[in-house]
């Protein structure tokens, strides 16, 4: 499983299905209601149109809600302030810090994607592990822009009111928390996930695309539970916590939102909606 897909950077594998099944929720607390919907950040052309249900809930809606800002984390000048503080400024290298069998392991990758090790060689080990399953996403042809990315650009066009739930300074720091665990394990991770990827991906789109939230966790989230606890806080469990609190308050006003955030947000007992449904909110598929 990748470290960008418990990011909610991306759940799909280019194969096309015709369901009409997604991973969108309504949910409701008397009168006020809200749409959920699981997002994926990198597609292929393959995948579009995207499954209906996404734009019955956007035309729904009054305003969309996305994890972050995404007209800021586009810009140039926000990628490069990412990558500022995702790098080692003090002459390390990750050499310094992985074990001779992880670095070379990564090395090995990186020449069958005709990367020289020397072009990563600075960042630090969160940011390696974006770049590496970035790398092969857009070798399995994940080349177009995800749900989320869709979705913004369309609320720009029809001038309805955009709005996130953490900053993209927050999700800075999210990764750079990761730093602070073992640096092999989360090379490690991102390494070991991409051998299996185009089998995962292809099952992971299926029940993305079903909206089935038990076949995705029996996928993805017990093994990483067990195997990377201290991950699996730090990338879903913390900042579901963080955003229950801004969800039961749009469900106690009175425009209707959408809320798009990553899919694997949304399965297993620690997910945005298990907390939903613990806290009394009706929950039902779209």
């Amino acid at each position: 499983m990748s470290f960008i897909k418990k990011c909610g950077l991306t759940l799909l594998t280019a194969a096309t299905f015709q369901t009409q099944a997604a991973s969108v929720w309504k949910v409701s607390s008397g009168d006020h209601i809200l749409y959920i919907g699981g997002t994926v950040h990198m597609l292929t052309p393959d995948d579009y149109p995207l499954p209906h249900a996404y734009e019955q809930a956007y035309q729904a809606a009054d305003k969309v809600v996305f994890e972050t800002d995404m007209n800021t984390i586009s810009k140039p000048e926000f990628r490069q302030q990412m990558q500022e503080q995702l790098s080692f400024t003090d002459g390390t290298t990750i050499g310094d810090l992985l074990k001779p069998s992880t670095y070379d392991a990564l090395k090995d990758y990186l020449a069958t994607r005709h990367v020289p090790i020397e072009a990563i060689q600075h960042l630090k080990p969160s940011s390696i592990a974006m770049t590496l399953t970035t790398l092969e996403l857009k070798h399995m042809g994940f080349v177009s822009e995800g749900v989320d990315q869709f979705y913004a650009n369309k609320a720009l066009q029809d001038h309805k009111p955009q709005t996130w739930l953490e900053t993209p300074d927050a999700q800075i720091q999210m990764l750079s928390n990761l730093n602070k665990e073992d640096s092999n394990s989360v090379v490690q991770y991102a390494l070991d996930d991409i051998k299996d990827m185009k089998k995962s991906m292809s099952q992971i789109r299926k029940s993305w695309r079903e909206g089935d939230l038990e076949a995705m966790e029996a996928q993805e989230l017990t093994e990483f539970r067990q195997e990377y606890p201290e991950v699996y806080q730090e990338l879903l469990v913390r900042r579901n916590e963080t955003w229950m609190p801004q969800i039961q308050k749009m469900l106690t006003d009175k425009p209707v939102e959408f809320i798009m955030v990553g899919t694997l947000h949304l399965a297993g007992p620690d997910s945005l909606l298990a907390k939903l449904k613990d806290s009394g909110y009706q929950v039902e598929k779209l």
